[in-house]
């Protein structure tokens, strides 16, 4: 249900037939007087009932698919509906003819309980608009991957494929109790005696009060050789890549103090950003604390991780003993959950891994943010729940946190299609996902290649909960 909407047209080329006239005014049912502008890319914004804008960008020459973008964690104040994940992927989507609609979902934050149904409800409202759409496809970025994976889940009767790029879809509990892990140890190690609360933050002004205290920890112990190692060991809990943003230099496989070196800077990334002042407004929604440690052993967490060995290197060459370091973290008192809170989590956020339609799930290989190996945790779920079939992964060699071209989009996206289309995977290997990128847009990069993440540490789905433990 809409409460209003405005139309804008965008001029994109003076040939307009009578055909594609004919046909716009067939599918919008829009009155004779507005064809002449409808024929151009028709700009649609509403505001759905929820108090969501929307926003619909509709080519004259409609392919007769429809994208539905969900767009990733917004802090607000400003909260914007989109329906693209930049803009020049945007422009390339409507030259080729596809219909792009997104939200901006009710509220800002951990807003799923807002984003799935606004979501759907902008489905609606364009269904209504331009009709039943040949072919719908569910996507999203970051936050908005997990907002896919559960339309995905729940309303596979909307969609006919989705694609993750970048997404959370371990799902909630496994995302907070693994952002839990590397503060839990960075505390232990280097603030023992600190009372910086790690969970139960009563509101942002104590959230960033947090992150400030643990930051400042962070930042003197880097000067040591002991407080880099130990800032290596709380970054190795949370599978944090040695190599994760693009200005960064890419390390030598043995040069372990660079890469410390670039794990610092996401460590403090983590602390600002997602760490504190996004868990207490999950917190909040939530009801209290959704994570916990209790049981976990942090020498298994570290002996799984993708870096163990940095650390352990790093450990040799500061003269520490990682024995006793982590037999401290292990000894330090743990932190429980509110069991309702873990429920309202599991229940909004966590998947059953259950597919009824195809899924491509897209990642870089050094994100900091959400780990590759979410991937991990998702092909756990969907192969236990006997839907593996349905599920392909794909890798991008690039550092970063959805620094994906828009040529590799585009490759993802075309490659969904045709599985749709022909009822098989086809092309999911790095030389021809980087041929269709090249295909799709020659002008930015192409750099899928073959890869394997590590296990995601703290694994949690809702048809193996106790393994989050």
């Amino acid at each position: 249900m809409t409460t209003g909407a405005r139309v804008r047209t965008t001029p994109r080329t003076a040939r307009r037939t009578a055909c594609a006239a004919a046909l716009l005014l067939a599918v919008t049912a829009l009155p004779a007087s507005s064809v002449a502008a409808a024929a151009d890319t028709s700009h649609i914004e509403g505001r759905l009932a929820s108090g969501a804008t929307y926003v619909m960008d509709v080519p004259a020459s409609w392919n007769g698919t429809v994208l539905l973008f969900s767009h990733g964690y917004a802090t607000g104040p400003a909260n914007p509906a989109q329906n693209a994940p930049d803009n020049t992927t945007k422009a390339l989507l409507l030259q080729k003819g596809y219909a792009l609609i997104g939200s901006s979902y009710a509220t800002t934050g951990w807003a799923v309980t807002d984003a799935i149904p606004d979501q759907l409800a902008t489905l609606s409202a364009f269904t209504d608009r331009f009709g039943t759409a040949g072919r719908t496809l569910a996507w999203g970025r970051s936050y908005g991957g997990l907002v896919t994976t559960a339309i995905a889940e729940r309303h596979p009767e909307r969609i006919d494929g989705s694609l993750s790029l970048c997404g959370l879809v371990q799902g909630g509990v496994a995302n907070w109790n693994n952002t839990l892990d590397p503060v839990f140890a960075l505390k232990a190690l280097l603030a023992p005696g600190s009372d910086v609360p790690l969970t139960d933050l009563p509101d942002q002004a104590a959230a960033t009060r947090a992150a400030n205290a643990l930051t400042s920890v962070v930042d003197s112990a880097q000067s040591t050789p002991e407080g880099r190692a130990r800032i290596a060991l709380a970054a190795a809990l949370h599978n944090i890549p040695v190599w994760n943003q693009p200005a960064q230099t890419r390390p030598a496989a043995t040069d372990w103090d660079a890469q410390q070196a670039n794990q610092y800077d996401a460590v403090k990334g983590l602390l600002q950003i997602a760490a504190f002042n996004r868990r207490q407004e999950a917190e909040t929604r939530a009801g209290g604390n959704m994570s916990w440690n209790t049981g976990v052993d942090y020498a298994k967490l570290l002996d799984r991780s993708s870096v163990r060995k940095e650390v352990t290197e790093l450990y040799k060459k500061a003269g520490l003993s990682l024995k006793t370091d982590i037999a401290t973290v292990n000894r330090a008192p743990r932190v429980s959950a509110d069991p309702d809170a873990v429920a309202w989590m599991s229940s909004t956020s966590s998947f059953t891994g259950k597919l009824a339609k195809p899924q491509l799930s897209v990642h870089t290989i050094g994100d900091a943010l959400v780990p590759v190996q979410t991937e991990s945790a998702q092909r756990r779920a969907t192969t236990a729940a006997g839907s593996a079939s349905l599920l392909r992964q794909a890798y991008v060699d690039n550092a970063g946190h959805c620094t994906f071209s828009s040529a590799e989009q585009l490759a993802a996206l075309h490659t969904l299609e045709d599985r749709i289309s022909t009822g098989k995977w086809r092309g999911t290997d790095p030389n021809t996902l980087n041929s269709r990128a090249a295909a799709a847009d020659s002008t930015t990069p192409a750099r899928y290649v073959a890869y394997r993440p590590t296990a995601y540490l703290r694994p949690y789905d809702l048809a193996h909960p106790a393994d989050g433990q």
